[in-house]
């Protein structure tokens, strides 16, 4: 099983996200940064998974300075988190549960993230920020709970901030080596990282 997911992660990075976004960011730069981490944050399917290494190869390359990129990431994750938490925080639960296609959670999901905060409150928001796939629907919670803003904020940032940086600094040493061998092997042993951490949280919010 653990093989199998590994190699569905691998296999729908490379030849499909991966060179679309490329593209993207390629064409457009800081701006396209700026609106898929935006993206991203409010739960619409864009991987920062695929993203933010992109960018870091492309500072690596010369095309962008990997300090703006970090920041820009930061600025779309910013407004991309912001959404969701003010629509729960606002709209509340039932507006969100009612539209959930629109919002692309499944129920299931959202049932699991809001007991999980409700057991663990900013910690929550904090680990899950950090974890691939499940760090943008936390907010949701969040903002059904009436968190407070500013603790919010910050617990998001630190969260944030070091999945971004994590992420750009491995597009902008792994991906840049002029060796096709070693940027797959890092890619498969990036891909393995991300879903160990993916299963290991999941299996956490189970158990609680």
């Amino acid at each position: 099983m653990l093989a199998l997911s590994i190699s569905s992660m691998i296999g729908s990075i490379l030849p499909t996200s991966y060179n679309i976004i490329y593209g993207i960011i390629k064409s457009y730069g800081y701006t396209a940064v700026f609106i898929l981490m935006a993206m991203e944050s409010s739960t619409l399917p864009i991987p920062s998974e695929v993203v933010l290494p992109l960018a870091g190869l492309f500072a690596a390359k010369g095309a962008l300075n990997v300090y703006l990129v970090i920041l820009v990431s930061m600025l779309g994750s910013v407004v991309g988190f912001s959404i969701d938490y003010y629509v729960g925080y606002y709209l509340g639960k039932d507006v969100v549960y009612r539209h959930l296609s629109f919002f692309h959670i499944k129920k299931k999901d959202l049932d699991e993230f809001s007991e999980w905060f409700d057991h663990n409150g900013s910690v929550a928001v904090f680990i899950t920020r950090m974890v691939p796939v499940l760090r943008t629907v936390i907010s949701f919670p969040a903002g059904f709970a009436k968190m407070p803003k500013k603790k919010f904020f910050l617990y998001s940032l630190l969260g944030a901030f070091i999945w971004t940086v994590v992420l750009v600094l491995f597009g902008f040493y792994f991906l840049a080596v002029n060796n096709a061998v070693f940027v797959m092997e890092a890619i498969g042993v990036f891909a393995i990282v991300l879903y160990l951490i993916y299963a290991l949280t999941r299996k956490h919010m189970r158990r609680k």
